[in-house]
């Protein structure tokens, strides 16, 4: 029985396919098409991503000022970057930035999703009412207002005399070297929807299962949130956890407008990327700039690369055995 099963599958796959033949000029004539279909992308990847970028590595090595030719600089942008004392300090600040506005930003996102993880009347509408600050996330308008909340005579005066501060009224606080900073670590941790929604996708996912044995073991609410929920979500939490990074390195706007452009006071808001858009955009030195932008790409790329070393350790997949 076995020879004859045999026999039929050698039969079978040698017994000519009785599909056509597809021509070869029809191939062709198909890949062209999908090429064609594909030629905005690539056309725009092209002039607005990757010529910019290789034209910007060009640059890095040039003393390059808009109104004259580029000059061949070698490594000597990257040999000042190493001796600016006003780098060093947005680098610095910029650390601060992250190391403080990144946890306090993601906390307050799983805190909220774990409010709005509920099955209750209009929870449709609170959730896109806690979205709604991250639709205006970044804008100028919010800088703005911002600054009136904690400037010289703003509401946070308000509050910080009703409280009992003294000369309340004569404090602000986006002027303030010691807590100009903490004003746009605020404004972050406000602007929390986008990682908040991640964070209930990942929520609405974990096995109700899972948290009925956690319970018929004895596991109250808080060991069920710690050994159940937490290990569930930690992907949501390592992808929340990248973008945070990047967009966290990239800050601009919002101390841009506080601060009037000029990073103050004393350089306590002078980000990095501010501090690059101040040498390429207002001293016109575009070589060190784009040496700049570079050298930020690769800091953003090595701590994205510690992310990912990491992640085998405390990232934790469903479809791992």
């Amino acid at each position: 029985m076995t020879s004859e099963i045999t026999a039929d599958r050698t039969e079978h796959r040698q017994r000519p396919s009785t599909r056509p033949a597809v021509p070869k000029s029809r191939r062709r004539r198909g890949g062209w098409a999908g090429y064609l279909f594909l030629s905005p992308w690539l056309i725009g990847f092209i002039l607005f991503t990757a010529g910019p970028l290789l034209a910007s590595l060009g640059l890095s090595f040039t003393d390059y000022n808009p109104t004259s030719s580029p000059k061949w600089r070698g490594l000597g942008n990257y040999r000042q970057m190493l001796e600016d004392p006003r780098l060093a300090s947005s680098v610095g600040t910029t650390l601060l930035y992250v190391a403080i506005s990144l946890p306090l930003s993601l906390v307050a996102a799983l805190a909220v999703a774990l409010l709005l993880n509920r099955d209750l009347r209009g929870m449709g509408f609170y959730r896109a009412v806690y979205y709604l600050p991250s639709l205006m996330g970044g804008s100028v308008a919010i800088a703005v207002v911002w600054r009136k909340l904690f400037g010289l005579g703003g509401a946070a005066d308000a509050v910080l005399g009703w409280l009992g501060v003294q000369n309340a009224d004569q404090l602000s606080l986006v002027d303030d070297v010691r807590y100009a900073i903490y004003s746009l670590v605020t404004l972050n941790a406000w602007q929390f929807g986008a990682p908040m929604i991640i964070f209930l996708a990942g929520l609405q996912q974990v096995p109700n299962e899972l948290y009925d044995a956690a319970s018929v073991d004895g596991c109250g609410a808080v060991r069920r949130f710690i050994h159940v929920t937490v290990p569930m979500i930690t992907p949501v939490i390592f992808f929340n956890l990248v973008l945070g990074v990047i967009g966290g390195f990239q800050t601009f706007t919002n101390a841009y407008v506080i601060s009037g452009g000029t990073g103050g006071p004393v350089n306590a808001t002078l980000f990095y990327a501010l501090y690059l858009y101040q040498r390429a955009f207002q001293g016109f030195e575009m070589g060190y700039a784009s040496a700049m932008a570079w050298a930020l790409l690769l800091g953003i790329a090595t701590f994205t690369g510690l992310l990912f070393w990491t992640q085998r350790r405390w990232v934790h997949y469903g479809d791992e055995r």
